[in-house]
């Protein structure tokens, strides 16, 4: 579980392991005050490799060979392309295509070699693999070039690493969540906030993360789902 520390991850996190699952977390701070899951957590930066295969390692130590892997790491920063003070840094464009895009291929690369190397269950499958996306891979805002193309990535990177994937039995899916509490949304003005959900159709509020958690629970115990992008967004399209 990557990003595991808070938000979408953390509640992921404790709802697997609720459900019997032996789960550890990864994270850029693992010991946020935000964490109050029970169990190994190891940090981590997604987008370094080295790194990365280091912590997958150690968790492979604690809690044994991966079946599930659940990636909800990234980071949500807004900047024009051409603002007051210029045209956008491609170094702030680099950063977030580095750690949105790159490093789910990351994950999901290590993962996918771990689970290959595993006994199938049931004789079929070796695991999955949930990526974390967004609605602004369909629907990016303005201040949102290099989100919405790092999570659009993610989104095309679904079926193509699917297909490949599936000669070892490993399913690979992701979510596009909309409106959800997390650290991002608290930091929105409550004005704000109002005027993001009133044009959501149904439910006329801000996610839970425990109902993105609900949506990776079923993957993992849905064997036909496989290759695809769900949004989880209350049928939210922004214009």
């Amino acid at each position: 579980m990557t990003g595991g520390a808070s938000g979408l991850g953390l509640a992921t996190a404790k709802m697997l392991q609720a459900k019997g699952a032996k789960v550890a977390i990864l994270d850029l701070d693992p010991q946020r005050p935000s964490n109050d899951f029970k169990g190994p957590a190891f940090k981590a930066d997604v987008a370094d490799g080295a790194a990365l295969e280091a912590a997958m390692k150690e968790v492979e130590g604690a809690v044994g060979a991966a079946r599930i892997c659940v990636h909800c790491a990234g980071i949500g920063t807004g900047r024009r392309i051409v603002g007051r003070d210029g045209p956008m840094p491609l170094a702030d464009f680099a950063q977030v295509i580095n750690v949105n895009l790159i490093g789910t291929f990351n994950v999901l690369r290590l993962a996918a070699a771990a689970m290959s190397r595993q006994e199938p269950v049931g004789g079929e499958e070796r695991g999955v693999i949930v990526t974390t996306a967004s609605i602004a891979a369909f629907d990016g805002q303005i201040g949102q070039a290099a989100y919405a193309a790092s999570k659009g990535g993610v989104v095309s990177l679904t079926l193509p690493a699917a297909r490949e994937l599936a000669r070892f039995g490993i399913r690979v899916l992701s979510i596009a969540p909309g409106l959800f509490d997390t650290a991002l949304w608290t930091q929105l003005t409550e004005e704000q906030q109002k005027a993001l959900t009133a044009g959501q159709p149904f439910p006329k509020r801000v996610g839970r993360p425990d109902e993105f958690a609900l949506l990776c629970c079923h993957i993992v115990e849905n064997p036909m789902l496989n290759g695809e992008c769900i949004r989880l967004d209350a049928a939210l399209r922004l214009g």
